[in-house]
């Protein structure tokens, strides 16, 4: 987790205080006391960052973290544990499973979103299929419109289609 900055007030005097007892307005109950005039105050700032950072945790970090949740055996330590780390008891669980399921593999996280589905190889096939296909109706089109052209300048010249109707006339 983040640490914060530490807010100084400075008066004019030259003494300097360590945040204490203060407001939200970051001003310590002594130096409102003493007067505004010649304070500054250093404020970290309060917005809430627009998108939340998901925390992504090492099988190191986890196995590491069971291994101290097994050695707390007093009352409330466990409790201590969870809140140094910023934990959830949910975390401990789920990362019990997972070592149970595996090795370190299983502590590893896990990528989010849609699963990448493998190829069937037949839909590869039935694919490569139907190209093939469409190649060779496209050629049949061709060669049919040809011999159609052929068929139609051989009744304008008036040509016999087949050599051996020639030989027969």
């Amino acid at each position: 987790m983040e640490k914060k900055e530490a807010m100084l007030v400075c008066n004019l005097k030259g003494r300097e205080e360590m945040e204490g007892a203060r407001r939200a307005t970051g001003i310590s109950s002594r130096g409102r006391a003493e007067g505004q005039a010649g304070l500054v105050a250093l404020v970290s700032d309060p917005e809430v960052s627009d998108k939340a950072i998901r925390r992504r945790f090492t099988a190191e970090y986890k196995s590491r973290i069971l291994r101290e949740a097994e050695s707390c055996k007093e009352q409330g330590r466990l409790g201590a544990l969870l809140r140094r780390e910023g934990l959830y008891s949910s975390n401990l669980i789920n990362w019990r499973r997972q070592a149970q399921k595996g090795t370190l593999e299983a502590l590893s996280p896990k990528k989010r979103g849609p699963k990448e589905k493998k190829p069937d190889p037949s839909l590869l096939r039935i694919t490569e299929l139907e190209k093939t296909t469409k190649k060779l109706e496209n050629k049949l089109r061709q060669a049919e419109f040809i011999i159609a052209a052929q068929k139609k300048i051989a009744e304008i010249l008036q040509m016999p289609l087949d050599p051996q109707e020639e030989m027969k006339s």
